[in-house]
Order: C-alpha cells, then structure tokens, then sequence
C-alpha cells in the first residue's frame, strides 16, 4: 500500500496542520491537491521523518514512519519545493555527491550522475557550477538528486513551481514519462489543478489539514445527464428561444459554445427536433462531465458546509498540548 495513515496528526506548536487523518490508498500516480497551507508539505516531510508526528500511525510502502525512517529515506526519492544544492558544485558533481549518500560506491555514483542528469536534459551543462544555471534547470537539478539512487517511490514537492510555460511543459513531460514507463510510484504535491490532472491517476485533496476528498480522478467524473454543450450555426435566437419553454436553462460557453440546462427526464432528441424545426446545424453536441476543478471546488464547498465530502472531513479535532 502507497499510503496508509491512522488517526495521523502534526502540529506546529499548538497550531494542527494535519488532524487525525485516516485513510489508505494505493496508486501509481497519486497527486496531493490543496490550496495554500493545507497541510500538503507537512505530510510529505512527516513521512520523510523530516518533522515529528504529534498522534497516530503513517506507513508508506507498508514501512512505519517512526520506525523505519532510514529505509523509508533509502526507498524514497525527494524533490524538495526550495533550493537544496551545495553552492560552488557542479551538477554532476552534486549528483555524485547525494548517490554516495544514498549509499552507491563512487563509481557508481557518478555513472548514475551522468546517465541522470541526461535524462532530466541536463548533459550539456552538467559541468558548468550550478549557481550559474537557470531557475528552470536548478528544478531539473532538484529532480535528477531525487532520481540518483533509483528510488521505489518518487515524491514531488510543487514540482513546476515559478517555472516559465515553455519549463514547465518539459517538467511535465518529464514526469508523465516516468508514470507510463518507470516502476517507480510518483506522489506530485501541488496546488495546480492541472499538473495533477495531467500527470497523475489518483488525487488527495486537502483543506485545513483534513482529506475532504480522495480517489480515482476518472472514476470521479461523473456525466451530468441533464447538462450538455453545443455549438450552433444558424438561427440560435429561436432555437434558444424554443428550448425555454420547456424549461431548458441557457448560459454562454467557451470557443462560441453554449451550455444548456434540460428539466429532469427531458431527452436530447429535443436538442435535435427543434434544430430540425428552426434549420440549425449542431456542430458540436455532448453531455458535460465534470473536471478536477469541478471535483476540486465541489469537496471545498462540502467541506464548508459540513457536508461529509471523506471520512475525515468531520473528524473532532484532537487537543494540542
């Protein structure tokens, strides 16, 4: 199992920035979603053994986070969100340096160095010191230290953060590739809904320091049968004007499109018939399903409501010392 937390929380001070999480997921891909501060890089340097629990249990890969830190730390690969290079090294030379600390006799370490760094595209400049190299290629240097030792599981801190367009497309690249090809399992903690989208299968999203929703971002899309989006060529006024009075609700679209409101147990032939009727071509024509932005804004909404968006979402707060 990827993950596994019981009851798991941790504090800064008498301030909760994770409470009393359960929950077990087991994924490929797993992205850890969230605004600002809540509590994604707290659980991923808890896990590290970086910062002390305050309560409960966490595994990662069946391995106890208080027991077993020095194996968790050999299986894992971190790419830390800050800078984390010695100033004055070359990459090659920086990349030798973390292999040997991860245990790789030298000359391994410096093979695996050179075969890495080409791989995040950074061989032509992995002799030049790294404090003269682009913000873009210190993220790639950040990313190859947590490839050195071929890590089991890769976790991902804010990966495409500050990153130009054109950087963060190759980040993001670089990232699907080892999801489609390498054996290793990727956690991506990030608060873009895109990168998670693109890259990742499952999804973890946080709020406050709680999970308020969790699982396969596939299967939580879901078709709304009563919302569809069109786009129209020819007399969209009465067409429009048609479908409201049979209770149909019109709001303007993207790229000229519009999205149409049908009352429940209205069929879509009605869209068809009255196109027919009035000479419009349907150019485009399909139930909408929900995005991650969709499943992202709804478990907010619950949340603050009190609604129960997971399992953890009401949990009572534990008292902090």
């Amino acid at each position: 199992m990827l993950l596994e937390l019981d009851h798991f929380s941790v504090a800064y001070g008498r301030r909760l920035a994770l409470c009393d999480v359960t929950l077990s997921m087991e994924s490929k891909a797993l992205g850890l979603l969230g605004p600002n501060g809540a509590g994604k890089s707290t659980l991923i340097r808890t896990l590290l053994g970086l910062l002390p629990a305050y309560s409960g249990q966490a595994r990662i890969e069946g391995l106890d986070v208080h027991r077993q830190g020095k194996r968790i730390r050999e299986l894992v690969g971190y790419m830390p969100e800050h800078e984390s290079y010695l100033p004055g090294m070359t990459p090659v030379r920086f990349l030798r340096f973390m292999g040997e600390m991860c245990g790789l006799p030298p000359g391994a370490a410096t093979e695996r160095a050179h075969e890495v760094l080409f791989y995040v595209g950074l061989g032509e400049v992995r002799y030049r010191p790294i404090d003269g190299l682009s913000y873009g290629m210190h993220q790639k240097v950040r990313l190859a230290q947590a490839l050195i030792h071929g890590p089991r599981v890769l976790i991902l801190d804010e990966p495409t953060n500050g990153l130009d367009p054109d950087a963060r497309k190759d980040m993001l690249r670089l990232i699907g590739e080892m999801v489609e090809h390498s054996d290793s399992k990727i956690v991506i903690c990030s608060h873009l809904l895109k990168d998670i989208e693109t890259c990742c299968r499952d999804v973890l999203v946080l709020k406050k320091g709680q999970v308020v929703a969790s699982g396969n971002i596939e299967e939580m899309k879901k078709t709304d049968d009563n919302v569809f989006e069109l786009r129209l060529k020819g007399n969209v006024d009465r067409f429009m004007a048609d479908l409201a009075q049979i209770g149909c609700q019109m709001a303007p679209g993207e790229h000229d499109s519009y999205q149409i409101s049908t009352p429940p147990g209205t069929s879509p032939r009605v869209f068809f018939e009255t196109a027919h009727r009035h000479q419009v071509q349907i150019r485009h024509f399909y139930a909408r399903r929900d995005t991650l932005e969709d499943i992202f804004l709804q478990a907010l909404l619950d949340e603050e409501n009190g609604k129960t968006a997971h399992p953890q979402s009401n949990r009572k707060e534990p008292a902090v010392r």
